[in-house]
């Protein structure tokens, strides 16, 4: 695990410091060798899409939400991502699911109402 948690904080470091596509690297290194921790997969979700690379996003996202279901953040995540690809209709559920666990997010409700207009 050392070997992956070292990965992760290189690749969270880029991430935080802007370098999305060179965040992209170690973090998918990271979640090669810890495929089930979701922080990981996570932070790479986050360097893919930042880096606007929305279907490697989407994968990650969706590799969170199926962990854990209720990570509102990677809900919201996953419905953006869909979105940036073109896929209102399929935004739509997460972003309902993201804003229903965290009404207090006006950001949620947002994207939530963009998606559901979208598919309209």
């Amino acid at each position: 695990m050392s070997d992956a948690y070292e990965l992760f904080q290189k690749g969270s470091k880029l991430l935080e410091d802007g370098h999305f596509n060179q965040a992209t690297i170690p973090l998918a290194k990271a979640r090669d060798l810890e495929p089930d921790k979701t922080s990981i997969r996570e932070a790479l979700g986050r360097a893919y899409f930042r880096s606007h690379q929305f279907e490697r996003a989407r994968e990650e996202f969706e590799a969170v939400v199926e962990r854990a279901p209720t990570n509102d953040y990677a809900l919201f995540c996953l419905g953006r991502a869909l979105m940036q690809l073109g896929r209102a209709g399929e935004a739509r559920r997460p972003l309902a699911q993201a804003a229903s666990l965290r009404p207090d997010r006006r950001d949620y409700r947002i994207y939530r109402d963009r998606a559901r207009a979208a598919a309209a």
